[in-house]
């Protein structure tokens, strides 16, 4: 066991400051891009979800399109807190 904490303590005492490699901007500007054109498409599933559920609660098929907003939203969710997942989790 005096191996294992030995070991966590190395491992804890090494100083991780990640810096972005010359040159990296335009992946950086993709990566922005790709959020970008992922919220759009967050909220445009929304609004579609929103569509569908108003149409069909006019047929009387009211919960059936539910799900399909749970997962537009649990998405929406991840895109919006995945800079900050990752960094939590490179921490």
């Amino acid at each position: 066991m005096n191996i294992v904490m030995s070991l966590a303590a190395t491992i804890g005492a090494v100083d991780v400051n990640p810096t972005a490699p010359p040159g990296s901007e335009r992946v950086l500007d993709i990566i922005n891009w790709l959020a970008w054109a992922a919220m759009i498409a967050c909220v445009a599933g929304i609004i579609i979800t929103a569509i569908f559920m108003a149409l069909s609660h006019r047929r009387g098929e009211g919960g059936e399109h539910a799900s399909r907003l749970g997962w537009v939203m649990g998405g929406a969710i991840l895109i919006g807190m995945a800079s900050g997942l990752v960094a939590f989790l490179t921490s």
